[in-house]
């Protein structure tokens, strides 16, 4: 399994944390933000690579630096397996001119409330939602778009991850889910699909949530970042919007209860590239009910 290594750094003021727009990315999925990452240069200090890649980045010097975290956590690279190590630094800005370059092209300062509406990045997601009270000290926290608690968020990054995806051709029409698990090593655990019958999209993402659940509940997993590329759901499980739909609900309660069975889990929204084996898996489900019944109907005449 590949890995890398990148050291990132949380500049928070009273309007919130400071989130930087890549120059490059898919426009049709809309600008992609993160927070202020840099690699390692050969011979490098860690401190050394945050401060320069803070100037390389936004123009300005670093006046304070200090270590916060280390977060490890597996996510997907094409269709590969990518280890990452991040090392999380508080930085004080020595000005607060910044000109972002190089990579970036924006920058904003987000308040949790605003989190939702901008799409950021899967590391920087995973790094949020394990920092906790570390920003401000004993007794403050972190705005985050999260109901998650700070311990439960931190075992579940370092714990196994399921991928799900769910999706209707017609919406309504007929509907398939399918899931891929990882385990904390990064190694493939299980995989599989399920033709659900007639249905809306939103409602395959939430049986395929389900599903995943309850795959994770028989693995005997106990640490679980659930991922999935729906954005809407993910913030509902999340606990940042609230469901309203009456046809999501029954669902969504069921998957509160066996959450129950959980000793940590993390929600994570990622782009639909980088869940690829989970929707291979549902249009697999998809077309394979469909192979069948033209058997079927052959074998009738």
């Amino acid at each position: 399994m590949k890995q890398r290594i990148r050291v990132v750094g949380i500049v928070k003021t009273d309007d919130g944390v400071l989130f930087l727009k890549r120059n490059r990315g898919r426009t049709e999925d809309g600008p992609t933000w993160e927070l202020p990452t840099g690699k390692i240069r050969f011979g490098e200090q860690l401190e050394e690579a945050m401060t320069r890649s803070i100037y390389e980045y936004l123009g300005v010097n670093v006046s304070e630096i200090k270590l916060l975290d280390a977060v490890t956590f597996v996510g997907l690279a094409d269709s590969s397996q990518l280890g990452n190590l991040f090392i999380i630094y508080k930085v004080t800005l020595a000005d607060e001119r910044i000109e972002p370059r190089d990579i970036y092209s924006a920058y904003k300062y987000l308040k949790s409330e605003e989190m939702a509406a901008v799409r950021i990045d899967d590391a920087s997601i995973s790094v949020m939602e394990v920092l906790g009270s570390k920003l401000n000290g004993a007794g403050a926290r972190v705005p985050l778009p999260s109901s998650l608690s700070d311990v439960s968020a931190r075992s579940a990054v370092n714990g196994a991850t399921v991928y799900v995806d769910g999706g209707s051709k017609g919406n309504p029409g007929p509907a398939a889910i399918g899931y891929y698990i990882v385990g904390e090593d990064g190694r493939e655990i299980k995989r599989g699909g399920e033709f659900i019958g007639f249905a809306t999209s939103r409602v395959a993402e939430y049986y395929a949530m389900k599903e995943g659940i309850e795959q994770a509940i028989e693995l005997g997993l106990k640490r679980v970042r659930f991922v999935g590329d729906n954005l809407m759901m993910i913030n509902q499980l999340k606990g940042v919007y609230q469901v309203k739909s009456m046809d999501l609900m029954p669902i969504y309660m069921d998957i509160q209860n066996l959450l129950k069975e959980f000793e940590a889990v993390a929600f994570v929204h990622v782009k639909r590239d980088q869940n690829a084996q989970a929707d291979a898996e549902a249009n697999k489900a998809l077309l394979g009910h469909f192979s069948r019944k033209s058997k079927e109907l052959d074998q009738t005449f």
